[in-house]
């Protein structure tokens, strides 16, 4: 399916691209996470890998979660926190996260600004596992992730 999809600001103030689906992150209560929207930009039968667009509001966060599979993520505009294992990093626009198969990880946004960011995985994923006593780390964000 060739052409152009245009990344713009949305009716509603959101960035995404135009004509694309802004999808719910997760059915609410299947995981903790606030404020946070999908697109699925390029699934093409042919291709082996997904590439999706995560859109997360001024001070929420994506489910502290792992996985088989591993994860580029390359964040286009705004800033905040990853958690990858258990250490916090501040990123910012144009920073490329990478995240190994089985590390604990979760995005969370300034509390001040939109976080967005690019994630590339395969198109064929195990679903998340989510932390359980006693193997999650400690928390490293100030949010509440019962919330």
């Amino acid at each position: 399916m060739s052409g152009v999809r245009r990344f713009a600001a949305q009716a509603t103030g959101d960035f995404g691209w135009a004509e694309v689906e802004r999808l719910r992150y997760k059915e609410e209560g299947s995981a903790p996470f606030r404020d946070i929207t999908r697109q699925v930009l390029f699934a093409q039968p042919d291709q082996a890998c997904e590439l999706r667009y995560f859109e997360i509001a001024p001070g929420g966060y994506s489910t502290l979660e792992r996985h088989r599979h591993t994860h580029a993520v390359l964040i286009l505009r705004g800033r905040g926190t990853v958690r990858i294992a258990d250490e916090a990093h501040p990123i910012a626009q144009f920073d490329l996260v990478t995240i190994d198969p089985l590390v604990w990880h979760q995005f969370t946004a300034a509390d001040d600004c939109d976080l967005g960011f690019l994630c590339l995985v395969s198109k064929t994923r195990d679903r998340p596992q989510l932390p359980g006593p006693p193997e999650a780390p400690a928390p490293s964000s100030g949010h509440d992730e019962a919330a």
